[in-house]
């Protein structure tokens, strides 16, 4: 099965939480109760995210988290990459030559990195933005529709 870290997930959650609230700035504390993630999970891909030039971090009393662009200009595969590392179908396929002994004699080596490549673009074109859009056609398509809804500090529900 292909799938993303459960991390990954995560941060894709906590910056729709962003995305919707524009440039508000977020502490760890409330994102994990809105989103229903253990404070430490949330502090932990927060920094990540931090690290990887997503977020921006802010100290003091009013400090936090907030995006640092929009969030049309932010792809799914950076968020991926951020947090996994460069997006790999298989081991040769990651930009990472030389990690499959098979590799030199591999008969499908080059299929696998076209269909990385056909996987990158697609994750490539899908932004934030595009997350925190509901599906169209669909009643059920994100957090807020699912029944998992939580109430924000202002009272209305995500």
């Amino acid at each position: 099965m292909i799938r993303i870290a459960k991390l990954t997930d995560y941060a894709i959650v906590l910056l729709a939480y962003f995305a919707r609230n524009g440039k508000q700035v977020h502490a760890a504390r409330d994102l994990a109760a809105q989103a229903q993630i253990p404070v430490p999970t949330v502090t932990k891909v927060l920094k990540a995210l931090s690290r990887g030039g997503l977020l921006l971090s802010q100290r003091g009393v009013k400090g936090g988290y907030s995006l640092a662009r929009p969030s049309e200009e932010i792809s799914i595969a950076t968020i991926i990459g951020v947090i996994e590392g460069p997006i790999g179908m298989t081991e040769c396929s990651a930009h990472a030559p030389g990690l499959c002994e098979l590799e030199p004699v591999c008969p499908v080596r080059s299929n696998w990195q076209r269909i990385n490549q056909a996987v990158q673009r697609a994750l490539d074109t899908l932004t934030l933005a595009d997350m925190t859009a509901p599906l169209a056609g669909s009643g059920n398509s994100d957090r807020k529709n699912s029944g998992n809804s939580v109430r924000s500090s202002k009272g209305d529900r995500r």
